[in-house]
């Protein structure tokens, strides 16, 4: 008969010996990894084709924060448009009124399904349909509408999920004090909603700041350019990759900070939970 020792359960979250060993091998897998790329890579030739100092020096000198500042202008103006436009697609879901819920259904699944990348190259072919069509403040009102149309589909679910998530106690209180069902969504319901969206609509606007690489498409000049086509247009100049990586690490200095700010905005949330 087992002792009664024995019949104890293990504590939670003390590793067996089997779970020990299957650390150990993960962690022997990986430096073995990384000594194979100390020892077998060619580090001469990664260095000249990703890492060509002269080329980092003239990448930093020759154009990059004037585009890193267009990636920016692109990416805010694309996201306030989005905003306004998704928070009026998601009110108009929640509508009691029929032909506002499947113009909204409509739009927000149309623009989900599309790829942004159609979405830009229809804009780019407008002009060529409708040749007396002119967008305000073109390119950055082109770039605006084309992303933005894009990110209001995704934001207005995120945003009708946030309304959703306000007890309707909220609502009620808000009327009996005599306010119409529209100033109770705007000055109740609203307010407590975003507190709780601000997570998913800052990782949306990590996802616009990568998008925004797709505006090469309608043809910019190179005063007008963002990251992406700075960092292509001076590879193909130089023939070398060098440029496009100082783009690369040129997003990360935009998204890394935002990346941040979602997890500790999460971790808030889950505070307050």
């Amino acid at each position: 008969m087992p002792t009664p020792s024995r019949l104890a359960p293990r504590r939670p979250g003390r590793p067996t010996t089997g779970d020990q060993r299957i650390r150990f091998v993960q962690y022997a897998v990986l430096i073995g990894l990384v000594l194979a790329a100390i020892f077998f890579a060619d580090w001469q030739s990664i260095g000249d084709a990703f890492f060509k100092p002269d080329l980092i020096k003239e990448a930093i000198t020759g154009g990059l924060w004037d585009a890193l500042f267009h990636t920016l202008i692109y990416t805010v103006g694309a996201f306030a448009f989005g905003l306004v436009v998704g928070t009026i697609l998601a009110i108009m879901r929640l509508s009691e009124v029929g032909p506002y819920r499947w113009l909204s259904t409509a739009y927000i699944e149309f623009f989900r399904g599309l790829p942004a990348l159609i979405v830009f190259l229809i804009f780019s072919l407008l002009p060529l349909a409708f040749p007396a069509l002119r967008i305000p403040f073109d390119p950055y009102g082109t770039v605006w509408l084309a992303l933005g149309i894009v990110a209001s589909a995704y934001m207005a679910e995120t945003i009708r999920g946030g309304i959703q998530a306000v007890p309707k106690g909220q609502t009620e209180a808000a009327r009996s004090l005599g306010m119409t069902s529209g100033q109770a969504m705007r000055k109740v319901v609203l307010p407590q909603a975003f507190r709780t969206m601000l997570p998913p609509l800052t990782n949306e606007l990590i996802l616009l700041v990568k998008d925004s690489s797709l505006v090469f498409i309608i043809g910019l000049t190179a005063d007008q350019a963002e990251l992406t086509k700075f960092g292509r247009d001076m590879s193909v100049t130089y023939a070398n990759v060098t440029p496009l990586v100082v783009a690369g690490f040129a997003y990360l200095i935009i998204t890394l900070p935002l990346s941040v700010i979602v997890r500790r905005l999460e971790a808030s949330a889950g505070k307050a939970r």
